[in-house]
């Protein structure tokens, strides 16, 4: 097979034309043409009057490959992707605690691999979970146990779906492939920006727990890890609770893809004294436009085009007092979800459905932190620090768990919010007007400031007067590293115990997370043939 890279093909084409511009870059007739498909998409929008998809074609011929590929300058010869799963070879079921996308592709592989996982979630099955999840957003009545945090699927479920990642892994290519498999959209095999959308992978996620099921893997939900059990420091056995009674696995694997906000799971492995380690992470705000606004900013006179979809973007900039600040997880024609998991608390997020369809796209405007902001020397200092956060924005929102708001102009100006304009919020239950400089650390909010002033000029209309800012987006990713081998990937302080994830501080997205929960599960592929 011959891969054909950088080809320019037009926003409206068809399958005609990419095999017409296969056949102009290759000088070949199209009788030579055996099949054309693609492997890479991306949108080229850096001239506004010339917006075209960049692509990777993979063709297959019927004639000499060989021959071509010595006369063809973007071409080369490639495989198809395989991943093989190697065989397990006896032993203790290896249990699985979590089940977001690290803790779910560890299961899946473990389980065609024959070794029948165990997985426990603490959360509920993803349809149970909906229920409580759209109750929360109708009522306000926060379910700790089952929300956008916990529940099959893990925070993931209720987000944008992203898909698009900066790890080089090949692995991924197995995530994608098994998520097509069990029902998600071909097309985030070859878009460079891959998605699946809320709606979506609500059916993915829970096809793929069907079928971790069906090569004799268990799942337990509504089944959190209470404590583990070691003997000469190998890891011998996990206690879980279901329905208030305490049931003992007894095991020689155990992976721990928890998630970001398992607090009380990292206070756990805290009081046992396993390795783990503040790290840093991000702070800030949801910040929301409407979406027709972001597509003609990015799309020009293309803006609406069906095959462009509604428009994303990716902004960072360093700031005066030296820190980061980024755009993070943006959710074109999306809306911003309160997904808060603990009483007294409140924290956002964004999710986006597969259409992109809603009326306004959003995205974290973030600004890094770390331990020396944390006020403690504590390796659970950066959690503390989460904590009263979102305690202070509960606290401003009316303590109802409506998210408080503010539009930009306010923001930038120091003044509470006491009207909205073009923008509404898209958030629910409710939300409640306010100053978010009241709760943010100065020099958050200050970096904050500045980052939309300066994102305005990569991305017109960016400092919109009228745009939302919702608080607070504080789980932008885990505040602790659990620490562990660089080789065997298992714990610093317990054989057997393979830290993993996101939650772990070992990935940074759906793709990532689920690459790693991969590996995890190699590794104790690999040792039960020792």
């Amino acid at each position: 097979m011959i891969r054909v890279n950088n080809l320019h093909i037009p926003i409206n084409y068809d399958d005609n034309t990419i095999k017409n511009k296969v056949c102009r870059e290759l000088r070949i007739d199209k009788g030579a043409v055996k099949s054309v498909s693609l492997f890479r998409r991306s949108i080229d929008a850096r001239k506004k009057d010339n917006i075209y998809f960049l692509c990777s074609i993979d063709v297959e011929l019927n004639i000499s490959e060989n021959a071509v590929l010595k006369k063809a300058k973007n071409a080369v010869a490639v495989k198809p992707y395989e991943y093989n799963v190697d065989k397990w070879n006896g032993g203790a079921s290896p249990v699985v605690v979590g089940m977001g996308p690290a803790g779910l592709f560890a299961a899946l592989i473990l389980a065609q691999s024959g070794a029948k996982p165990i997985v426990l979630e603490r959360g509920k099955d993803v349809d149970s979970r909906t229920d409580d999840v759209n109750k929360f957003w109708t009522d306000g009545k926060l379910n700790v146990k089952s929300n956008v945090q916990f529940g099959e699927g893990g925070a993931g479920t209720f987000s944008d779906g992203k898909l698009n990642t900066g790890t080089k892994d090949s692995r991924q290519r197995k995530v994608l492939e098994e998520f097509v498999n069990h029902g998600a959209p071909e097309e985030i095999l070859y878009n460079a920006k891959p998605h699946i959308g809320t709606d979506k992978l609500k059916i993915t996620v829970k096809k793929i727990r069907e079928e971790i099921i069906s090569l004799g893997g268990t799942v337990v939900f509504e089944a959190q890890m209470t404590d583990f059990f070691t003997k000469d420091g190998k890891i011998s056995a996990v206690e879980y609770e279901k329905d208030g009674k305490k049931e003992r696995i007894d095991t020689d694997n155990v992976i721990l893809a928890v998630g970001h906000s398992a607090r009380d799971t990292f206070e756990l492995l805290n009081d046992k004294n396993l390795p783990i380690e503040a790290k840093p992470f991000s702070i800030g705000a949801r910040i929301e436009h409407r979406r027709e606004a972001i597509d003609k900013s990015q799309y020009g006179k293309f803006a609406g085009n069906r095959n462009l979809g509604a428009a994303s973007y990716k902004m960072n900039v360093r700031t005066k007092n030296g820190r980061g600040a980024y755009t993070f997880c943006m959710c074109p024609g999306g809306k911003v979800v309160n997904a808060s998991s603990e009483d007294g608390m409140l924290c956002t997020n964004g999710m986006s459905e597969f259409a992109r369809a809603e009326e306004n796209s959003n995205a974290a405007l973030l600004v890094g932190v770390s331990p020396d902001d944390y006020g403690s020397d504590s390796p659970l200092a950066g959690m503390y620090y989460q904590r009263r956060l979102e305690a202070a924005a509960f606290k401003l929102g009316g303590e109802n768990y409506s998210a408080p708001v503010q539009r930009v102009e306010d923001f930038i100006k120091n003044r509470k919010s006491t009207s909205l304009g073009e923008v509404m919020p898209s958030i629910l239950p409710n939300f409640t007007l306010c100053d978010l400089n009241e709760i943010l650390p100065e020099y958050i909010s200050a970096s904050m400031k500045e980052a939309i002033t300066d994102m305005s000029r990569k991305l017109r209309d960016f400092d919109n007067p009228d745009a939302v800012l919702t608080g607070l987006e504080t789980r932008s990713s885990s505040p602790v590293r659990i620490l562990r081998s660089t080789d065997t990937l298992q714990s610093a302080g317990t054989s057997g115990l393979y830290p993993c994830g996101e939650g772990a501080g070992y990935a940074g997205g759906i793709i990532s997370a689920a690459v790693d929960g991969i590996k995890c599960a190699e590794k104790i592929i690999q040792n039960s043939k020792n």
